[in-house]
């Protein structure tokens, strides 16, 4: 009995080493080994081939695009939980299978989540800065003073997965847990959180001490954080986003930052990434990281295990686990 041909599997970024040797293993797979991002131009020529494309939340995989490949495409398996990258109407019209990698990168982006909360009211890089500045006089007793965060309370716009898990962490530190969801969450969840819902996002927003992003981007989601609801924040408020940088209106909370109307923000992720407002690095209240939320070793290979899994599952007749289907979208 001849062998069963391999499918063709397109990587548009380079992946953990582990999870490259696997997939050469089981796929015949063309790999992007200096990882260089794939212009639009390159992925649409991908797709003249590819059976399946492995991108990553940093790929735009436009209808244009999804429209333009060649008939052997039968499915995107996305490197990463959020798939607004993805023109999901254009893949369902073509009939092409999406997944993508959920559940495995909570605990790590709830861990910088809560970092970026301490690094924020702690003023920990504008110390870090002062520190390797040569400027630092020494102890005083009014010198670099931010805010205890026990006791505070904290306002989780979304709360999933990856909210819940912030939620336990940010009760370890004392503090009072607050939501606004689109759906109010399992009452046994509620109890095991203490956590208070909020049906009115205005409402919960103007009495929050920090409220943190975790929530996808959809169209519904677009600036959710707008510059009205913005300025329903109290002066010493602090703004925590690890989720989607389009959630929030960037230049209004810019904007309000440098005029002092908010305290402080923490951000790992930005509205035009990887661009990022100049006005934003000017400031002194703010923290910002590159969209690495997410980044460990065993975080990234565990995505890569369920990428691999998905793709396996497909090409051998059956249901990805993964897939991205209606009730998601």
């Amino acid at each position: 009995m001849a062998e069963k041909k391999k499918p063709v599997v397109v990587v548009t970024r380079k992946l953990p080493d582990v999870i490259e040797t696997r997939m050469m293993e089981l796929f015949d797979t063309r790999l992007n080994p200096d990882d260089t991002p794939m212009h639009e131009a390159q992925i649409a020529d991908a797709l003249k081939t590819a059976e399946v494309l492995v991108p990553t939340v940093t790929d735009r995989i436009s209808a244009e695009l999804i429209r333009g490949a060649g008939p052997q495409l039968r499915m995107i398996a996305s490197f990463g939980t959020g798939v607004d990258h993805i023109d999901l109407k254009a893949a369902r019209e073509r009939g092409i299978c999406v997944t993508n990698t959920p559940g495995v990168l909570t605990e790590d982006t709830a861990d910088m989540t809560m970092a970026l909360l301490l690094a924020v009211a702690r003023r920990l890089s504008e110390g870090e800065r002062l520190v390797r500045s040569g400027q630092w006089g020494g102890w005083g007793p009014t010198t670099m003073l931010g805010h205890r965060i026990s006791g505070k309370r904290l306002g989780i716009l979304g709360m999933g997965r990856i909210g819940q898990a912030l939620a336990r962490r940010a009760r370890a530190f004392g503090m009072s847990i607050h939501y606004h969801n689109r759906r109010r969450v399992h009452p046994d969840v509620e109890n095991e959180l203490e956590a208070t819902y909020w049906d009115s996002l205005d409402q919960m927003l103007a009495r929050m001490d920090v409220v943190s992003v975790n929530c996808p981007h959809t169209p519904a989601t677009y600036h959710l954080l707008s510059e009205r609801r913005l300025k329903l924040l109290r002066p010493h408020c602090y703004i925590i986003n690890t989720a989607r940088g389009e959630v929030v209106d960037e230049t209004a909370l810019t904007r309000m930052l440098a005029k002092g109307e908010i305290a402080g923000a923490g951000l790992d992720v930005f509205e035009h990434e990887p661009a990022v407002n100049p006005k934003l690095l000017r400031l002194d209240n703010v923290v910002l990281l590159p969209h690495m939320g997410s980044a460990t070793i065993e975080g990234r290979i565990d995505m890569g295990e369920k990428v691999v899994i998905n793709i396996k599952t497909f090409v051998d007749n059956h249901a990805p686990p993964d897939r991205v289907i209606e009730t998601l979208l």
